[in-house]
């Protein structure tokens, strides 16, 4: 599948679940995600998730997006992500909760939330997605 068409796709439906590498195997979180200006895949999470510390010893991940509605179209993104930590963070998550819910009611609130929970966003430089055909 063309990246492009996988980044759409994402623009549109935003439930997934995140698979990283651990020492153990691979390690799954439900997410929700979104595309950054750059094209990236975006996810918020906390400096202390497992997911976090993951990404941090191997940058290697993929995403699965799902519709809403579960059955039906769905998308795979395989990449390698990064870890951007607050202060750096704070205006990439701002623009991570507009793509994907719009305008919050309350910025300051939202900026103190993201400090409180010592939020990061994960941006996933996509490589190869999929699925190429139906089975």
């Amino acid at each position: 599948m063309d990246l492009d068409r996988a980044r759409d796709f994402v623009r549109r439906h935003h439930r997934a679940v995140l698979a990283t590498r651990s020492r153990s195997g691979v390690q799954q979180s439900p997410v929700l995600v979104g595309v950054d200006t750059q094209g990236r895949l975006t996810v918020s999470t906390r400096e202390t998730a497992v997911k976090t510390r993951n990404v941090r010893a191997d940058p290697w991940v993929q995403l699965c997006v799902l519709r809403d509605e579960f059955f039906g179209e769905w998308v795979y993104v395989e990449g390698e992500a990064e870890v951007l930590s607050l202060p750096e963070a704070m205006e990439p998550l701002v623009e991570y909760y507009r793509g994907i819910s719009g305008e919050a009611e309350d910025w300051e609130e939202y900026r103190a939330g993201m400090e409180r929970e010592r939020r990061v966003l994960l941006r996933v430089t996509p490589r190869r997605a999929g699925p190429d055909r139906q089975g």
